[in-house]
C-alpha cells in the first residue's frame, strides 16, 4: 500500500505545488510507482503542471515520467476516499496536494498522511502560520493556527492506531544573502520544532527557473533528458542539488538504497 505524503499549508504562494510536483518526479526517478492528487482543482496548480508536462511530452517526444494524476473540487469532499483508496492500492507512493486554506478535504488529507511537508517561506509573515513570536524578543509565544490543526489530525490518527505523522517543515525560497532575518527564521523554528514535534528540512532558493518550468511542466531533473533540450547552468545544477536535499531528508523507508548523489540522475 502506498506511503502518503502531504503537502500542507495553510497560506497560500508557500510553493507547495512547486515542492510535490519535484518531489513526484524524483520519486518516479527512483523507480517507484507514484500518484498525485490535486486537492485544490478549482485552482490546478498541480494539475496544471501535469497537463504542461503531458503536451510537452507529446510535442517533442521526450521520454519524461508522468504519475496517475486525479484531482478534486472542494465540493467534492465526499469522493475523496474512494478516489484516495484507488490510488493507494495501485502506487508505492501518494502525493496529496492540499489547498493554502483549512478545508474539510485538507483535514481528510492531514489525518492519513505518514509523512507531512510544510513549506514555509522564510520570512515572520509565513512564520506566523505555525506559530507567534513576541515582537520585542522574537521568542516563540505558542504554536498557531496551522500547528494546532495539525495536532488534532495527530491526535485522530493516534485515537486511530495509526503510525505517527512525520512532520517536515521545510524553508522555501531562502534568500542567497545570509541576512539577519534568515537566522532569526532559523532560530525560532528551530525553538518552535521540539514544542509541537516537526524535523525541520532544507528546501529550495529563490530562483526564477522554479517559475518558468512551470509552462512546459517540467522540473530541474528533466534538464538533461533526450528531447528536452534546455542548457544547464551552474544554478540550475545548485538548484537539483536542493531537490536531492529535500528527497534524501524525507527519510521514507520504501526508498531503494541508493546513494544521494544516485537521486534523480539523468
Amino acid at each position: 500500500m502506498a506511503h502518503i505524503i502531504v503537502l500542507g499549508n495553510e497560506k497560500g504562494g508557500s510553493g507547495k505545488s512547486t515542492t510535490a510536483m519535484h518531489l513526484i518526479i524524483g520519486l518516479l526517478r527512483e523507480g517507484l510507482s507514484v500518484a498525485s492528487l490535486d486537492l485544490d482543482a478549482r485552482q490546478g496548480t498541480l494539475t496544471r503542471y501535469f497537463q504542461n508536462r503531458t503536451a510537452f511530452r507529446a510535442m517533442t517526444g521526450a521520454q519524461i515520467p508522468i504519475p496517475e494524476h486525479a484531482a478534486l473540487l472542494p465540493t467534492e469532499a465526499e469522493k475523496f476516499d474512494e478516489v484516495v483508496e484507488g490510488l493507494w492500492r495501485r502506487h508505492q507512493v501518494l502525493v496529496i496536494d492540499c489547498p493554502g486554506a483549512d478545508t474539510p478535504l485538507s483535514r481528510k488529507a492531514h489525518v492519513i498522511a505518514d509523512t507531512l511537508v510544510t513549506p514555509l517561506n522564510d520570512s515572520f509573515i509565513d512564520f506566523d502560520v505555525i506559530g507567534h513570536v513576541d515582537p520585542e524578543t522574537l521568542a516563540v509565544i505558542r504554536p498557531s493556527t496551522y500547528a494546532e490543526m495539525v495536532w488534532e489530525q495527530r491526535k485522530r490518527r493516534a485515537m486511530g492506531r495509526l503510525p505517527p505523522l512525520d512532520w517536515i517543515v521545510m524553508r522555501n525560497r531562502l534568500a542567497h544573502v545570509d541576512a539577519r532575518n534568515k537566522q532569526l527564521v532559523a532560530q525560532a523554528l528551530e525553538a518552535l520544532a521540539g514544542r509541537v514535534g516537526f524535523r525541520i528540512a532544507p528546501g529550495f532558493s529563490e530562483r526564477v527557473i522554479f517559475r518558468e518550468l512551470f509552462l512546459k511542466g517540467l522540473t530541474l531533473l528533466d534538464l538533461r533528458d533526450e528531447g528536452v533540450n534546455a542548457q544547464v547552468s551552474m544554478s540550475h545544477v545548485a538548484a537539483r542539488q536542493e531537490v536531492r536535499a529535500l528527497l534524501a531528508s524525507l527519510n521514507l523507508p520504501i526508498l531503494p538504497t541508493v546513494s544521494t548523489d544516485e537521486i534523480t540522475k539523468a
